[in-house]
C-alpha cells in the first residue's frame, strides 16, 4: 500500500506525489504501470469511477459526503467496500441517488470495463 498527502491531511509524513489531470486514465495507467500495482485507488476529484486499463482496475470512490467539487455541479456521495479474495476483487459501490442508497456490484477481473 502507498499512500499520499491529499489537500487537507495534516499528516506532514505522507509523501506529497501528484497527477495532473487528477482524473486523466492514460497516467492512472501509467501510475499504476510504474508502482506495479493490479489495482489503483486514487482520490480527489469527488466523483466515482472504476476503469480497467491493461488489466489494471483503477478506483476512484468519490466522496461519501458529497464533498463540493469544482469540476461538477451535482456531486453523488459515494463510497466503495472491496472484498479481495485470490485474485478476484468484488467492488460494492454505494451512491446516493434520488435520496435512495444504490448498490452496485463490480466483479474483476472483468473483461466488460476493459477499455
Amino acid at each position: 500500500m502507498h499512500v499520499t498527502k491529499g489537500d487537507f491531511d495534516e499528516d506532514s509524513s505522507y509523501p506529497e506525489d501528484k497527477i495532473v489531470p487528477s482524473d486523466s486514465k492514460e497516467r492512472l495507467a501509467f501510475l499504476a504501470r510504474q508502482m506495479d500495482v493490479d489495482i489503483l485507488v486514487t482520490g480527489h476529484t469527488h466523483e466515482f469511477k472504476a476503469d480497467c486499463i491493461e488489466g489494471r482496475l483503477l478506483i476512484n470512490p468519490g466522496s461519501a459526503t458529497g464533498a463540493f467539487n469544482s469540476l461538477h455541479d451535482k456531486v453523488v456521495p459515494s463510497f466503495v467496500l472491496m472484498d479481495i479474495t485470490g485474485k478476484k476483487a468484488t467492488l460494492y459501490v454505494y451512491e446516493m441517488k434520488d435520496s435512495e442508497m444504490a448498490v452496485t456490484k463490480i466483479e474483476h477481473p472483468d473483461p466488460s470495463l476493459e477499455s
